[in-house]
């Protein structure tokens, strides 16, 4: 019996890793709709969403029975009530990849972005892409290091969100006020997705070592893995 219950557990882990895929991919390809004007593309994005919806919803829905079955304790709770806190950032993720894709729908066959700032929204894309696929690794593994380092890899996401606002206050911007809004969204949506990737990356740290990890601190020589 415990072993079939370690096992739903391993497998609610493994629910979340693909959460993170379909997350990153889904960002991925939001991102080449948006740059490239694909309404096919962002049409794909935002149908593909609902496969996210029911992943969140039968993980959701298999470790809310895991409590009520096994009334587990200490560790074990922690991990299921955790698994459930990043599945549901990692659900908002794909909602915010869903986001780009429909603003690239709703401006084509035009591109939202205008080309001087293709360069900064093609980096923010490939760089949330990279955030939530550590995240998906950092889950899968439980290294807290991984974990601990993401909210610092992440400082690039703010820095790319700030020269956005430079560009969108200069007063060189010819591209008016409706693209000025189109930017503003789509910028948010990128650092948004970034903050849940962290957001994923800091449960992981509490479900090792019981900490948050804005209070956890590895002692001296640790390999800060939890154990």
């Amino acid at each position: 019996m415990r072993d079939a219950y370690h096992e739903e557990l391993d497998s609610i882990s493994d629910g979340l890793v693909e959460l993170a895929r379909l997350a990153g991919s889904a960002m991925g390809r939001a991102t080449t709709a948006l740059l490239d004007a694909d309404l096919e593309l962002a049409e794909s994005v935002i149908a593909a969403d609902e496969k996210l919806d029911t992943l969140h919803h039968d993980l959701e829905n298999r470790a809310i029975a895991l409590l009520a079955r096994q009334q587990p304790v200490a560790t074990d709770l922690r991990i299921v009530v955790t698994s459930l806190r990043m599945s549901a950032d990692l659900e908002r993720s794909g909602d915010l990849a869903r986001h780009v894709a429909k603003l690239a729908r709703l401006r084509y066959p035009e591109s939202a972005v205008p080309a001087d700032l293709h360069p900064i929204i093609l980096e923010m894309g490939q760089l949330a892409q990279r955030l939530i696929a550590k995240a998906g690794q950092v889950i899968a593994t439980k290294d807290v290091d991984a974990a601990l380092e993401l909210e610092r890899d992440d400082d690039r996401m703010d820095e790319l969100h700030k020269q956005l606002f430079a560009h969108l206050l200069d007063d060189r911007w010819h591209h008016g006020v409706e693209t000025a809004v189109d930017v503003t969204l789509c910028g948010r949506y990128y650092e948004r997705f970034a903050d849940h990737a962290v957001s994923v990356a800091k449960r992981v740290v509490f479900l090792v070592t019981g900490e948050h990890a804005d209070d956890f601190v590895p002692e001296p020589g640790d390999e800060a893995n939890g154990s």
